[in-house]
């Protein structure tokens, strides 16, 4: 078996160092927007669910097309940064972030939507008529019924990462130590017609991918026993 070379192991730290900060951005952001799109009949509603489910159908380039433009220097956004004489964001860890962000979004939000709904009001409106204020009802009611829907949504959220590549290779192409993740690399490899290494690194990626979508059903199946 080949050894990993330094910048093998560099892309694995880098990758998943965007794995785990995508997964708690989106926890951060998915959970208000979750509840939100499950609780509101708003003439809004189905406009946000299409937007945020967007990522699941538009080609990773497309998206990563945009962003380029919308982060580059000539961008809204990066051209303003530099005017205030800060960085442009393409090409960068902190672009990819957002790329990542923006496109495993659906799959922090749609576990948590179906556990909300799942939940129902029933549970909220008992602890109100005990006294439980908003706060009270998120982390005594929420969070304890809803847990399944966490664990799915950080599980799925950092396994899609794991395996982004069009976005990244358009957001912030191949850049050691920067914007390299392991996908990339793989695919620097083949390029350069270095199958054994490119082999190796993709079948490590195949096996995670495995068992994280293993604990996943795995977990589906106890929380709807639990349930049941």
């Amino acid at each position: 078996m080949l050894e990993l070379s330094a910048q093998d192991w560099q892309a694995i730290q880098l990758t998943l160092k965007l794995c785990l900060y995508t997964t708690v951005i989106l926890l951060l952001i998915a959970t208000p927007l979750a509840w939100w799109l499950a609780q509101s009949q708003g003439k809004w509603r189905t406009a946000i669910q299409a937007l945020v489910a967007l990522p699941l159908v538009l080609p990773p380039t497309v998206l990563g097309f945009y962003l380029l433009l919308l982060l580059g220097p000539h961008g809204a956004v990066g051209g303003t940064l530099e005017r205030l004489g800060m960085q442009h964001l393409a090409f960068s860890f902190t672009g990819i972030l957002i790329g990542s962000v923006i496109y495993s979004l659906p799959f922090a939000v749609q576990p948590l939507l179906e556990s909300f709904r799942r939940m129902g009001q029933r549970p909220l409106e008992v602890a109100a008529s005990l006294g439980a204020n908003k706060l009270d009802q998120l982390f005594s009611v929420v969070l304890p019924l809803c847990r399944g829907g966490f664990i799915v949504a950080a599980t799925l959220t950092f396994a899609h990462t794991l395996g982004e590549f069009g976005v990244i290779l358009m957001l912030g192409g191949s850049i050691p130590g920067e914007t390299q993740v392991l996908s990339v690399l793989i695919y620097d490899h083949t390029e350069a017609m270095n199958y054994s290494q490119a082999h190796q690194l993709s079948l490590g990626l195949l096996i995670a991918a495995f068992v994280v979508l293993f604990i996943v059903y795995g977990l589906n199946r106890r929380f709807e026993r639990g349930t049941a």
